[in-house]
Parts: structure tokens; C-alpha cells; sequence
């Protein structure tokens, strides 16, 4: 059984090297859906019963994990020099230092790296993270997907 939660968060980046209007300072507001896998689980009496796991229990992990950490912040690349300087500026701004270029598909794929280590298995129903979709407009999105 697959389950999805939606959630929406603000954040800033730019695509250093792109030729468009991408390469300055913008923000989007994104869009991460979760898919996780799983059993549904069938024990009498449990709080989850008829369930793979609890909404908000995917909502309060992904907020713990990502979301409150990526919302309203600056994404920003380690290679991205000027900027991650003149953000330093800033005191106490909410920048987040990437291993990489922040585009959707680089977004979505640390998303679910992230993500990946956070949903496991306590239900004993064969938990896991599926699929992370990141919205960077409501027209355009990438997919992270657990390998076959």
C-alpha cells in the first residue's frame, strides 16, 4: 500500500551557472509530497489499525527532519562562493549550505536522503520511503525514487 502526505514550505536559491533568470536570487514556494510504502497494519486495538502509518506522524517526522529546517531559508550551494559569503553578512539568517546545486531534481534527491533515514520501520509493517515529489512551481516538479 502506498500513502502520500503534502506539505508546503518557502525557501530561496538561485542556479549559479544557468543562463535564465534562475541565476539570481529568487524564491519559490514548494511543494513536497511523500510517498511511503508499506502493510497496512492489523492489529487489534492499535492506534494505527487500518493504516500504514498516521498523517500526522508523517507530517511531525517531516517537519522535524526537513521542513522546519528548509522553510523560509536561503538554499544555498558550498560551490556558490559570493553568495554563500553575502549571506554570511546576515546575522542569524537562515541559510542552508548544499552539497549541491539547488534545482528541483538536486532538491527532491537530498530530500529523500533525508527523509530515507527518518521513516523506519517501528511498526514492524515494512515502512519505507517510496518516492519524494518537490513542486518547484505548481507546472514543474522531480521525482526521487527508491530504486527497483
Amino acid at each position: 500500500m502506498l500513502i502520500t502526505r503534502r506539505l508546503e514550505f518557502d525557501a530561496g536559491h538561485r542556479i549559479p551557472n544557468h543562463t535564465s533568470q534562475c541565476r539570481h536570487l529568487h524564491g519559490h514556494r514548494y511543494v513536497i509530497e511523500i510517498t511511503l510504502a508499506g502493510e497496512i497494519i492489523r492489529t487489534e486495538g492499535a492506534t494505527e489499525q487500518g493504516m500504514v502509518m498516521d498523517f500526522s506522524d508523517v507530517k511531525t517526522i517531516a517537519h522535524a527532519v526537513l521542513i522546519d529546517h528548509w522553510d523560509h531559508a536561503f538554499l544555498v550551494y558550498r560551490g556558490d562562493q559570493a553568495v554563500t559569503r553575502f549571506l554570511a553578512s546576515f546575522p542569524d539568517h537562515k541559510t542552508v549550505v548544499l552539497p549541491v546545486v539547488p534545482t528541483a531534481e538536486n532538491l527532491a534527491a537530498e530530500a529523500f536522503r533525508i527523509l530515507d533515514a527518518a521513516y523506519v520501520d517501528t511498526y514492524g509493517n515494512q515502512l519505507r520511503l517510496q518516492r519524494v515529489r518537490l513542486y518547484e512551481t505548481p507546472n514543474n516538479w522531480a521525482d526521487a525514487v527508491r530504486p527497483l
